[in-house]
C-alpha cells in the first residue's frame, strides 16, 4: 500500500497496548488514525499521546461508535470479553467496510492455555453476527505489543491473516507490510482459530522462557 492510497483507519480498543502499537505504526506511515474507546475522554488521551510521539497531529480520539462511522477500514483490539458487546454497539457503521478483528479468546487466569469459545474461531462468530455486508479479516494476534511501539525497529513475527474475502485478506497484508511486518494469506476465516490459539502458546513461551515476545515465521514460502 503507497503514500497515495492512505486510508482512516478506526482503532477500537487503541488505548491498549495491541491496538494502540497499530494505531502508532499505522499515524507512522500517514494514516488518518482515529482512536476508539468506550469514554471520549480517554481516547483523546491516547490520541493525543500519539500525537506527541510522532510530533504531529495525525491521530484523533472519539467513542467506539463515532469512530467506527468515520473509519474507512475498522480495527477491533478490544478483550475477549468485550468483543461482542462492542460489535453489536458499532454494527450499523461497519457496512461495506473491512473489520480487522485482533480479537485472541484469552480467558483469565489461565491465558496460556489455549481456550477457543465453543471449539471454534471467536473472529468467524464475529462475521456470522455481521453477516454479509461487512468484510472481517482476521489479523495481528500473535504480534506482541511490546515490539510495536518500537518504530525503528521490525517486528521478527510473521502475520497470518484469513479472511473469507481473498481481496480484503490482501489489502490487510498490504497493511501489515507497510509496517514493518510479514504477512501471509492464510486462507478462510474459519482458519483464524489457528491463530487465536497460538497466542496462548506464545505466552506459555514467553513465560517458560523469560523473554517479552516470542513470534512465529513462515519458511518455505
Amino acid at each position: 500500500m503507497q503514500n497515495e492510497q492512505l486510508a482512516t483507519i478506526a482503532v477500537l480498543g487503541g488505548t491498549g497496548k495491541e491496538g494502540g502499537g497499530l494505531a502508532l505504526r499505522w499515524a507512522h506511515k500517514g494514516h488518518r488514525i482515529i482512536i476508539g474507546s468506550r469514554t471520549a475522554e480517554r481516547a483523546m488521551e491516547a490520541a493525543a499521546q500519539m500525537d506527541e510521539v510522532l510530533g504531529c497531529n495525525r491521530v484523533t480520539g472519539a467513542p467506539n461508535a463515532e469512530a467506527a462511522a468515520q473509519g474507512e477500514i475498522v480495527v477491533l483490539a478490544v478483550p475477549y470479553s468485550a468483543q461482542q458487546s462492542t460489535v453489536q454497539e458499532v454494527a450499523t457503521a461497519l457496512t461495506g467496510k473491512i473489520l480487522i478483528d485482533v480479537t485472541v479468546p484469552l480467558m483469565p487466569p489461565k491465558v496460556s492455555r489455549v481456550q477457543l469459545p465453543n471449539g471454534g474461531s471467536a473472529v468467524e462468530a464475529v462475521q456470522k453476527m455481521l453477516g454479509e455486508g461487512v468484510r472481517v479479516v482476521s489479523a495481528f494476534q500473535n504480534i506482541s505489543a511490546h515490539h510495536l511501539t518500537k518504530l525503528d525497529e521490525d517486528v521478527e513475527c510473521d502475520v497470518l491473516v484469513c479472511a473469507d474475502d481473498p481481496a480484503a485478506a490482501d489489502q490487510v497484508v498490504a497493511l501489515a507490510q507497510e509496517i514493518g511486518l510479514r504477512a501471509w494469506n492464510a486462507g478462510p476465516l474459519c482458519n483464524s482459530v489457528v491463530a487465536e490459539g497460538l497466542t496462548s502458546v506464545l505466552i506459555a513461551l514467553n513465560r517458560k522462557y523469560k523473554v517479552p515476545g516470542s513470534g512465529i515465521r513462515i519458511t518455505g514460502v
